[in-house]
């Protein structure tokens, strides 16, 4: 079963048990790979919706620092909620240690051997770990790799 097509059953099934808060999430998330498709008039594979969820959890990440920093936590306690609902959807992280050892393959891959040779590196390393590791850590990783 495709990604797209979980997240369409798991929206029933909390229509079904009256779960009101993960049901709107769960509309939310397939109004945002619904206005994907229409954009690009495409049908979404598994990948492209697991870069849908991306962007809505770092839209509510931010929105949470926001909403404490603004003393409203009911607010902030919404959106962890949402970031609840939309985790369960993407793939198992790698581990630091994976996501390390990926880095210094593609190093030894491309040859890069200063901070210039930042963006080649990141061209092999995206399409490795897009969806499994949080890309600004991987770019720190890089960053730091590149500058020893």
């Amino acid at each position: 079963m495709s990604l797209k097509a979980q997240i369409n059953e798991d929206m029933k099934a909390a229509m079904r048990a009256k779960e009101t808060a993960r049901l709107s999430a769960l509309r939310l998330l397939l109004a945002a790979i619904k206005q994907k498709e229409v954009d690009e008039r495409i049908e979404l594979d598994d990948a492209a919706v697991i870069t849908v969820v991306d962007k809505m959890l770092k839209q509510r990440r931010d929105s949470v620092t926001q909403y404490e920093a603004a003393q409203r936590f009911d607010l902030a306690s919404a959106e962890r909620f949402e970031i609840d609902v939309l985790t369960a959807y993407k793939p198992a992280g790698l581990t630091v240690e994976q996501i390390a050892a990926e880095v210094d393959a593609a190093i030894a891959a491309t040859g890069a051997a200063s901070a210039a040779d930042m963006g080649k590196l990141m061209a092999v390393l995206k399409p490795k770990l897009a969806g499994k590791a949080d890309m600004a850590e991987v770019s720190k990783l890089v960053k730091s790799r590149l500058s020893n």
